[in-house]
């Protein structure tokens, strides 16, 4: 517990010195990884998944693009409205495609590569249960949670071997402390990531409540078999819907305009 709490300590600190505040919610954040490079990474990773995976140009692709495109212009319209909170000077060149793959699943990579598998489709059922998936995804790659992790992963690194020299701590238990709180970053990203997600629908023009139908029905198709939160990446579902549900309802996404 005494270790857990040095590494609080010391991943706050870092984050308190970096001065870097995350777009719109101005979360502050560790970012220590350039972003052009990585984007430029991220564009070469996404061409290799296209040649390796199915692109399928049905009228489900279709719509995938019209949503996408349609969240992408409500981005650039909230960064025209407010463009002190936009923390990127790169410009992102939107690409979205519909990848034949059972897994239900969707992402964005860093300057705005996007893949919606196929397997999500049977959760969405429809273009408001679609713009809920991608707005997150695409919330992802604004609030740069990619260059994110890698800057936490880069000091969690660096800490323990810091660490094992200096104080004689197990990589062992060093790891399993650090793990638990960067997990709970992650779930903090997820939060992010649906709040950002929901503005941006609301000024696309789709309804952000149906947010709360779909993670209503992904919950009910879990069952209820999830892991303990705090040992998860994500929010659990019924977690993520409180949340959603006093987002939907605070000043600050009743003042957003469209």
């Amino acid at each position: 517990m005494k270790l857990k709490k040095l590494l609080s300590i010391i991943f706050i600190s870092l984050l308190v010195i970096s001065c870097s505040s995350a777009p719109i919610s101005g979360r502050k954040q560790l970012l220590l990884v350039d972003e052009a490079p990585l984007i430029q990474q991220s564009y070469t990773q996404y061409r290799q998944v296209l040649n390796q995976s199915v692109v399928l140009n049905n009228n489900d692709a279709k719509t995938v693009k019209k949503v996408g495109n349609n969240i992408a212009k409500a981005v650039e319209r909230y960064f025209q409205l407010h463009p002190e909170e936009r923390r990127s000077n790169i410009k992102y060149a939107w690409e979205f495609n519909l990848l034949k793959d059972k897994t239900p699943n969707a992402w964005c990579m860093p300057g705005g590569k996007v893949a919606v598998y196929t397997g999500i489709l049977p959760y969405t059922q429809n273009e408001q249960g679609l713009a809920v998936v991608m707005s997150h995804e695409i919330a992802h790659a604004i609030a740069q949670h990619s260059r994110e992790q890698q800057s936490q992963s880069m000091i969690q690194n660096g800490v323990g071997a810091l660490l094992g020299v200096a104080f004689g701590v197990p990589q062992e238990l060093y790891g399993s402390a650090s793990n638990l709180i960067m997990l709970n970053y992650s779930r903090t990203q997820e939060t992010e990531a649906d709040e950002l997600g929901l503005i941006f629908m609301k000024i696309a023009g789709y309804n952000p409540n149906y947010a709360l139908t779909f993670w209503q029905r992904m919950a009910k198709a879990s069952g209820g078999n999830q892991s303990p939160e705090f040992l998860s990446t994500h929010p659990n579902d019924q977690t993520r819907i409180n949340n959603i549900k006093r987002f939907l309802q605070s000043e600050k996404f009743k003042n957003i305009s469209k």
